[in-house]
């Protein structure tokens, strides 16, 4: 009677105990499956996401150096114009320095003045008083009031002194340049000619110097009478 009511329980704990390997395996099996399909995944994704990235930087990098490169060439080709448009203004004047070669010195003079240009002479040390060079030389196109210097054959005539006591200081500076001298302002550019040095008929040659003294202030000119 023991044997036969022991045996039933053992064999239904023997079915038990299998049928919990069988759902232990299975269960198993499925967790392996899950894991191995969720590490391909992951591998699968970053395969992805690293050939991207160099090809981004490339295509950041490249154009800008390429218009970088083709900017060049414009800055050059501007330089070419900036030199043409400087050289316009220097054209057409009609103005070019009078035929004075050959002529007398105070004639030359004269024509430079009435084109508006200014001189300058150079006495030399041979004969004569023609203009024997100018600089710049005849022909030359100038702009206005360009200083011409002539160089005289001979040397520096006598000039006659002008007595510009009194006169207005700009007309006597002009009486003077007249004359082949030049004003030397001791005092003063305005006003009445109050003093000059040399007096009227002084001894003087062209290009010489006349000290004048203008304006309120100014020294008189001592008289030049002779005392009783």
């Amino acid at each position: 009677m023991t044997d036969t009511s022991t045996n039933p329980q053992d064999a239904a704990g023997g079915g038990a105990s299998r049928a919990s390997m069988w759902l232990g395996g299975g269960l198993a099996v499925v967790l392996l499956a899950a894991i191995g399909a969720t590490g391909g995944w992951l591998l699968a994704g970053d395969g992805e996401k690293s050939p991207g990235d160099p090809l981004a930087a490339a295509t950041t990098t490249n154009p800008p150096s390429s218009r970088a490169t083709s900017a060049r060439p414009s800055t050059g080709r501007a330089t070419p114009s900036a030199v043409r448009t400087s050289a316009t203004p220097t054209k057409g004047t009609g103005l070019t320095v009078p035929p004075v070669i050959g002529v007398e010195f105070v004639q030359a003079r004269d024509m430079l003045r009435e084109h508006r240009l200014g001189w300058r002479l150079v006495f030399g040390g041979g004969a004569g008083s023609t203009v024997e060079s100018a600089v710049p030389a005849v022909g030359t196109e100038v702009a206005r009031g360009t200083t011409v210097q002539l160089q005289v054959t001979g040397p520096a005539p006598a000039a006659e002194v002008p007595d510009v006591v009194g006169k207005d200081c700009a007309k006597a500076v002009d009486e003077l340049i007249d004359e082949g001298l030049y004003p030397r302002y001791i005092s003063g550019r305005n006003g009445k000619v109050a003093r000059q040095e040399p007096v009227e008929d002084g001894s003087a040659r062209w290009n010489d110097e006349v000290s004048i003294w203008c304006g309120a202030g100014a020294p008189e000119q001592p008289s030049t009478k002779p005392t009783p």
